[in-house]
């Protein structure tokens, strides 16, 4: 059976990569887990992820993009889907995280490449990113709004915040967390679940 393929998109500094190293320590003994991750000229998020996580270093790839975040999540997904063919071919995860590159509120995941995806922003980039909307806040398949504990810090409303994702968002589900509340990331974990 092939792998479950979980698109991790969002801005420059949203919490991508921390994201997904917390649900990997916590999907881990579940699961076979691996990594695609995507920078621009670097694989400094592959590098940092190998460091941190107790996963063979072979099941982290870090992919050298070249160009545009998205067109490598969207466009020409031929680098990503060679790097998750790889990967299952050789050890057969149960979960590939392919995270894009840091872009802008248009990101979207081809769905030739994922199965599903999570887009994350953070509270510290603005309390009215949800009302900017943009087509990866509104069309991902759950929304990530990241970093709740610096609202008090960037004077950002929580309960408006969370009026106007219920607003951008419709009916289609979204989360509120923060690494420094680790419960507050099993809302993620039990999504996951849930898709498998």
């Amino acid at each position: 059976m092939s792998a479950i393929k979980i698109g991790v998109a969002g801005p420059v500094g949203s919490g991508k990569t921390s994201i997904i190293e917390e649900l990997a320590k916590m999907l881990r003994n579940s699961f076979k887990i691996a990594i695609v991750t995507n920078d621009i000229y670097t694989q400094e998020d592959a590098n940092y992820l190998k460091s941190r996580l107790d996963i063979p270093s072979e099941m982290i790839i870090g992919v050298e993009t070249g160009g545009c975040p998205h067109t490598a999540i969207r466009d020409d997904i031929s680098m990503n889907k060679k790097a998750c063919e790889e990967i299952e071919r050789k050890f057969a995860p149960k979960i590939i995280f392919v995270e894009s590159g840091g872009d802008n509120l248009s990101t979207t995941f081809s769905y030739e490449l994922v199965d599903f995806y999570m887009y994350v922003i953070d509270v510290a980039q603005g309390g009215d990113i949800p009302r900017k909307k943009g087509a990866g806040l509104a069309f991902c398949d759950l929304l990530v709004v990241n970093k709740t504990d610096l609202a008090q810090f960037v004077d950002v409303d929580l309960n408006l915040m969370l009026q106007d994702v219920k607003n951008a968002r419709q009916s289609k589900p979204f989360v509120f967390v923060s690494k420094k509340e680790p419960n507050s990331l099993l809302q993620i974990k039990e999504w996951i679940e849930a898709l498998i």
